[in-house]
């Protein structure tokens, strides 16, 4: 686990559970995003939707070619951008991404950001292999690059992604426009800002072996292994902190293994001596998912979505994709067009209050937490019950022992976001 004095982590843990480390037929997915202290997530169903060809689309900072058709998405992502941090699809694909520095230099110039690549790959992709292709392609065309935080200074990184569905899982890891994918097909695996593919490579860039050679990073001679070629001689900070929380993450994973449910990855990401819940001066962990993702077609998949940060003090709330899904507008942060200080340049000149309903009525119980233990105990309970209904009756639905109305599940994850929001009131 995290010793006391080691440097505050600055970024994200993905997770991934697959037969036979699960208890039931499903694959489990969990990502904790953590990003800077004050930015605000918000959840976005956004429905499948066709365009014509030659359709041109803005991503955060630049445009590319639109696909003619998209699927229906439910994304967790930071207020302010195009993409998303995590998020799954209509098809049972989950993704998240990672921050990570590699000996390929990252630039300032604007390109896609990982975040624009998850949400690109989960409205192009109907497995985590197609989505994986989509991703590498957009990055070979247009390359990665921009500021990944709404501050004029710029945090410039490149992206390690985490991949999931119903069958199987991918690590994708980049370097630039370079990368290097590796197949999961059973068990458990995990990713924490830094690269983690070794030698056992199952797809990768057609140069990536040839411009390693050509800069120097590998004789050409043995077995390549990527992350020994194109990891840092000498790691930020940020990165030597990562290599602890990828062991604990790994480590909790197989304490579990055979066993491994959705509140085992919910336990996972509230888990705060590993530094795996993230709560520092600088960062925190803004936003949490866990997927449940069964192996019998017939069954739906389940996404739980906190949209609020610290996933030790919030709740988990459930989505189902069916159709004519209820907007949850309480969990949506405001528009502000070409106002938003995103879109002018120089950008991030000024800031806007971006905080949804449910962030700032979760504002107001964690204040209450903080200042009133008997208070904050009841409140604390209170968030616990909510997330256990939503829970026992996801379990039942799986179960086949409740079979909920479509329109039910159009507005289940709207109900539970009201619901919590009154509760806090």
């Amino acid at each position: 686990m995290a010793k006391q004095n080691r440097p505050a982590p600055s970024s994200c843990d993905c997770f991934v559970a697959l037969p036979p480390a699960t208890a039931s037929r499903a694959v489990i997915f969990g990502k904790n995003s953590d990003r800077p202290r004050d930015e605000v997530q918000e959840v976005v169903y956004l429905p499948a939707a066709t365009y014509a060809r030659g359709a041109k689309l803005k991503c955060t900072y630049i445009e590319v070619e639109q696909a003619e058709r998209t699927h229906a998405v439910i994304l967790s992502r930071p207020a302010w951008l195009w993409g998303a941090e995590m998020g799954a699809n209509e098809h049972g694909v989950c993704i998240g991404n990672e921050g990570v520095w590699t000996k390929e230099p990252v630039g300032e110039a604007e390109a896609l950001l990982g975040m624009d690549l998850v949400r690109l790959g989960l409205e192009r992709g109907r497995s985590a292999h197609e989505a994986l292709q989509a991703i590498t392609a957009l990055l070979e065309r247009y390359g990665q690059g921009g500021s990944c935080k709404e501050e004029p200074t710029p945090f410039v990184y490149h992206n390690t992604f985490l991949l999931a569905d119903r069958t199987e899982a991918w690590v994708l890891e980049t370097a630039g426009r370079y990368w290097a994918a590796q197949r999961i097909r059973e068990g458990t695996r995990n990713i924490s800002n830094q690269l983690s593919i070794g030698t056992d490579i199952t797809a990768e860039h057609a140069g990536l072996r040839r411009h390693a050679q050509s800069q120097g990073w590998w004789s050409g001679d043995g077995e390549f292994n990527f992350t020994k070629v194109f990891s840092l001689t000498h790691q930020p900070v940020r990165m030597e902190a990562a290599k602890a929380r990828y062991c604990a993450g790994k480590e909790l994973l197989q304490q579990h293994a055979g066993r491994i449910t959705a509140e085992t990855i919910m336990d996972v990401l509230r888990d705060k001596a590993s530094g795996i819940c993230v709560d520092s001066e600088g960062f925190r962990t803004t936003g949490s998912m866990v997927s449940v993702l069964p192996q019998d077609p017939a069954l739906p998949c389940v996404h739980f979505f906190t949209a609020t940060p610290d996933p030790s003090r919030s709740v988990f709330k459930p989505f189902v994709f069916v159709d004519n899904v209820t907007p949850v507008l309480k969990a949506m942060s405001p528009s502000f067009g070409d106002k938003d200080p995103v879109q002018k340049v120089p950008r991030f000149q000024s800031r806007v209050d971006r905080r949804h309903e449910l962030y700032r009525a979760h504002q107001a119980a964690l204040d209450l937490m903080e200042t009133s233990q008997e208070q904050g105990q009841k409140l604390q309970q209170t968030m616990q019950d909510l997330e256990r209904q939503g829970l026992e009756a996801m379990k039942e639905m799986l179960a086949g022992g409740i079979t909920l109305d479509p329109e039910e599940l159009a507005d289940l994850l709207f109900d539970c976001v009201d619901t919590e929001i009154k509760f806090y009131k």
